[in-house]
């Protein structure tokens, strides 16, 4: 290996190292604790007024069991209002939410986002009404205690807040781990980052927020994708801190199939790309600031997606097999283990459960599907790339 082909290998080593490094320091801090939940006996010291946002874009298929499962809270009911923002919505669908007990605000853009969507319903949100808006995907369902838990969360001074995101449905291989590769976010970027003393990542739904510091941030959000990134940033650059709860649990469906699983995926990598560039300058003055909370939702930034990370250590460390190079083998053989040992530590016990043989059978095309959304992520960083729910798995 000549000196370029040595320079090279540093760099590369260097980047994939912090990698596995920061994946396993947060799945060990996440085993040591990270949470935020007040206990449910303890009573509040007031009921907070909770505007319920869910932003929907051609969700006929489950949003009639996604409001009524929601309307379960345990929480008062004269204290929350769920507001559905229907984009594209049949007319049938429509006249069936006018007869249940939510508000509809029905939107048209001609590029619909999410991002799109919320701003609009928090424009038109009363002032000075609600004490708390929270988000909720069309195809979620808040656990009955959900509401009630969040409003705990800010009677201990938090203004803003990530519940505990888990799969509603594990019924193919995709899904099953899809819900790990929740799970797994889960441990590291919210249980870890808490327990390291780090504000929690937010991931798009079952987050609350006061109205004012959600609208604010909102209004400065740039991209097509991946609205939360930029969220999360604009608030820890105000110096708000984000809660974690590992206790307020909101169900969220989980991709079936290979089709959706890579249309998201392509979505997902397009966002985090563009974060990157638009937020490196940002990432690197709140650093010098002493920002830690900005500076390392930059850093999470730079984090590969795992399955293609595990796909590259494969392929190194087989290489190295192949070519009888130990310093390729003990290279990303070791990197290898650790990142193992990081995302085992991750993974709740119950899904290891649901898992089979067949199910590791799919993780290959996973790996293949993940690869080939690299060849989209230059059109889905222009175009938002809906993700359907209600689709069967096949």
């Amino acid at each position: 290996m000549d000196v370029l082909g040595y320079v090279v290998f540093l760099l590369m080593g260097g980047f994939l190292s912090f990698n596995v490094f920061y994946i396993l320091i947060s799945a060990v801090a996440g085993r040591l604790g990270g949470r935020d939940d007040q206990p449910l006996s303890r009573k509040p010291g007031r009921i907070r007024r909770i505007a319920v946002l869910v932003p929907a874009y051609k969700e006929d298929k489950v949003i009639l069991d996604s409001v009524e499962a929601n309307l379960k809270q345990t929480y008062p009911f004269d204290s929350y209002d769920i507001f559905v923002i229907a984009d594209s919505f049949r007319s049938e669908t429509l006249e069936r939410l006018a007869g249940l007990p939510v508000k509809v605000l029905v939107v048209s853009f001609e590029e619909s986002t999410v991002q799109k969507s919320l701003t609009k319903a928090l424009d038109l949100l009363p002032e000075n009404v609600y004490d708390i808006v929270l988000v909720s995907d069309a195809d979620n369902h808040m656990a009955p205690d959900f509401l009630e838990r969040i409003n705990l969360a800010f009677d201990a001074g938090w203004r803003a807040v990530q519940g505990h995101r888990v799969a509603k449905n594990t019924n193919t291989s995709v899904a099953v781990f899809d819900a790990m590769n929740e799970e797994v976010n889960n441990q590291l970027f919210r249980k870890g980052q808490r327990a390291l003393g780090l504000s929690a990542s937010l991931i798009g739904s079952g987050m609350a927020f006061e109205p004012q510091t959600m609208k604010r941030n909102m209004a400065r959000i740039k991209s097509v994708g991946g609205y939360d990134k930029e969220l999360e940033m604009n608030i820890l650059v105000e110096g708000v801190k984000i809660a974690y709860l590992e206790d307020a649990y909101i169900y969220d469906e989980k991709v079936q199939n290979l089709e959706v699983f890579e249309r998201q995926r392509t979505r997902w990598i397009a966002a985090q790309v563009h974060f990157v560039k638009l937020y490196f300058k940002t990432g690197v003055q709140q650093l010098l600031k002493g920002n830690i909370h900005a500076a390392n939702a930059f850093i999470k930034g730079l984090i590969l997606p795992r399955t293609l990370f595990l796909a590259v250590l494969f392929l190194g460390t087989f290489v190295g097999l192949v070519s009888g190079s130990g310093l390729l083998l003990g290279t990303f053989g070791g990197m290898l283990t650790l990142l193992m040992a990081g995302l085992l530590l991750s993974i709740p016990g119950y899904l290891w459960q649901k898992i089979s043989v067949r199910d590791f059978m799919t993780f290959p095309m996973l790996i293949f599907r993940m690869i080939r959304s690299l060849l989209k992520i230059k059109a889905a960083g222009k175009k938002f790339l809906h993700t359907p729910h209600g689709e069967t798995g096949h």
